[in-house]
C-alpha cells in the first residue's frame, strides 16, 4: 500500500480489493458475490484490473482484483472522504457497505474500522446521475449517443438507459432540452409495509394504492427526463418498473431512495422520505439549482358510490406550493374542457397541512388520482393508457409545458 507522508499523517491512496476465486467461481459469480453483478461496466473493469480475457476461466484459490475500491475513511463522511458532493451517491455506498457486512464479507462497519469500500461503478463507470438515478441500487443512468435527429432544443438527441423502468421502457430518448437544469422529486404514497388504500371486497382484483401511484409517478418521471429535467424517485421497487397490465400485484419490497427499508411507523415513514428530499434540496440549492419541485401521488378511498375526479392539495404558508397546485388544477380542468367536453370536471384544490407537504423544502403539490373504492373511478387507474395520461397531464401542470 502506497502512502504520502504528511508530518506525522500518513494517509493511504485508494487501492482495489484483492479475493481469493472459489471452486466453481466464474467471474459473473465473484461478482454477483460482491454484489457487482448488476453493473454491466463492473464486469468490464475485472477483465481490465486482472489482464484477463473474455471468457477466461478463474483458477481456485488466485486472488483477483475485483472492481471495489478501499478508501481510509476520515471519519466524517463518506461524501468528504471520497470528494464528491453527491447525496444520493454517498447513500448507495453506505448501503453498500452495510450490504457486504450482511453477506459477512467483512467484518466490521466501515465507521468502527476507518476502512471504506467504494464499487468502481460509483465514480468509474459513464453514467449521468439523474438519480431516478439515482436508481435502485440509485439508479443507473447511461447515456449513449443517438443518431437520431432532436427537436430545436437540442443538438443531438440522447439516450438514457434507466432499469427502474422496466425492460419495455427502460430506454428512454432525451428529445428536448426545456427541463435542463431544474430538478424533481416524485414520491408515490405508502409502500412497504404500507400498502394505503385498497380495494378487495368491492372489486374482482384486489387494488393496492401504492402500486397505481407508483406506477404513475414512474410515467411522470419518464416524461420529466424526455425534456432535460433531474429526476429524483423517492420511493422505489426494483422489480415493478411501469407496467401495462390493468391488475398490478401488490407486494411490500418498495424502498427509499436506494434500498433504505421502510419504517412501519408512518411518521418515521414520512420524515425519511421528506429528509430524502431536503438533503438533495439543499445540495442543489449552494449549486446555484433555481428550480426544484416536489410531487406526492396518492389514490383516495372514499365511499363506494362517491365519485372523485383527481384533486390537489397545497400548503397554505407556501405560495409557490399553492401556485404549483393551482397551476395542476388548472391543466386537469383545460383537459377536461377539451377532451371530455359536456362532463365537467370536479376535482378540487384545497389547503391542506399535510406532514409531506409541511416539511419538505421545494414547493410541493400532493394529488389524489381517483377513489379506489368506485368503479367509475378505477377506470381512470387500471387502464394503463390512463395512467400515462394522468402522467402526461401532472407534467403539464408541474413544468407549464406541454408534452
Amino acid at each position: 500500500m502506497a502512502f504520502h507522508v504528511s508530518g506525522l499523517n500518513m494517509e493511504a491512496e485508494p487501492y482495489y480489493l484483492k479475493v481469493k476465486a472459489k471452486k466453481g467461481d466464474g467471474v459473473l459469480s465473484l461478482l454477483r458475490r460482491y454484489d457487482l453483478n448488476k453493473e454491466s461496466c463492473n464486469l468490464e473493469k475485472f477483465y481490465a484490473l486482472n489482464s484477463l480475457t473474455k471468457g477466461e476461466e478463474l483458477l481456485r484459490g488466485k486472488e483477483y482484483f475485483i472492481p471495489v475500491k478501499i478508501y481510509s475513511y476520515n471519519g466524517k463522511s463518506i461524501r468528504s472522504t471520497i470528494s464528491i458532493d453527491d447525496f444520493e451517491k454517498a447513500v448507495r455506498i453506505k448501503k453498500y457497505n452495510e450490504t457486504i457486512k450482511k453477506k459477512k464479507l467483512r467484518k466490521t462497519s466501515y465507521t468502527a474500522s476507518n476502512i471504506l469500500w467504494v464499487p468502481a461503478h460509483e465514480l468509474e463507470c459513464e453514467t449521468n446521475s439523474l438519480h431516478v438515478s439515482s436508481a435502485p441500487s440509485l439508479i443507473k443512468i447511461n447515456n449513449k449517443n443517438s443518431t437520431k435527429k432532436a427537436n430545436t432544443n437540442s443538438k443531438k438527441s440522447k439516450n438514457l438507459y434507466v432499469p427502474l423502468f422496466g425492460e419495455k421502457y427502460q430506454d428512454v430518448s432525451v428529445t428536448s432540452n426545456n427541463l435542463k437544469g431544474k430538478v424533481y422529486y416524485l414520491v408515490s404514497g405508502h409502500g412497504g409495509p404500507d400498502p394505503g388504500a385498497r380495494c378487495s371486497k368491492e372489486c374482482s382484483n384486489t387494488l393496492c394504492e401504492d402500486e397505481y401511484a407508483y406506477d404513475v409517478t414512474l410515467r411522470l418521471a419518464r416524461n420529466l427526463m424526455q425534456n432535460g429535467a433531474t429526476v429524483h424517485v423517492i420511493i422505489r421497487d426494483k422489480n415493478d418498473g411501469i407496467r401495462d397490465e390493468a391488475f398490478l400485484d401488490c407486494d411490500k419490497d418498495e424502498v427509499c431512495m436506494d434500498n433504505m427499508k421502510i419504517p412501519a411507523n408512518q411518521k418515521k415513514r414520512l420524515k425519511q422520505r421528506a429528509d430524502a428530499i431536503n438533503d438533495l434540496y439543499k445540495m442543489y440549492k449552494k449549486r446555484g439549482v433555481k428550480e426544484q419541485k416536489a410531487i406526492m401521488v396518492h389514490v383516495d378511498s372514499r365511499s363506494v358510490e362517491k365519485r372523485q375526479d383527481v384533486f390537489f392539495y397545497y400548503y397554505k404558508h407556501s405560495s409557490r406550493s399553492k401556485k404549483l397546485a393551482a397551476n395542476c388544477h388548472k391543466t386537469f380542468k383545460q383537459k377536461y374542457e377539451k377532451y371530455r367536453k359536456g362532463r365537467g370536471y370536479h376535482g378540487f384544490i384545497k389547503d391542506r397541512g399535510l406532514y409531506m407537504l409541511r416539511n419538505t423544502l421545494p414547493p410541493a403539490v400532493f394529488v389524489e388520482l381517483a377513489n379506489i373504492r368506485n368503479k367509475n373511478d378505477q377506470q381512470r387507474i387500471i387502464q394503463n393508457d390512463n395512467r400515462q395520461l394522468l402522467a402526461n397531464w401532472l407534467y403539464e401542470g408541474m413544468t407549464g409545458v406541454q408534452f
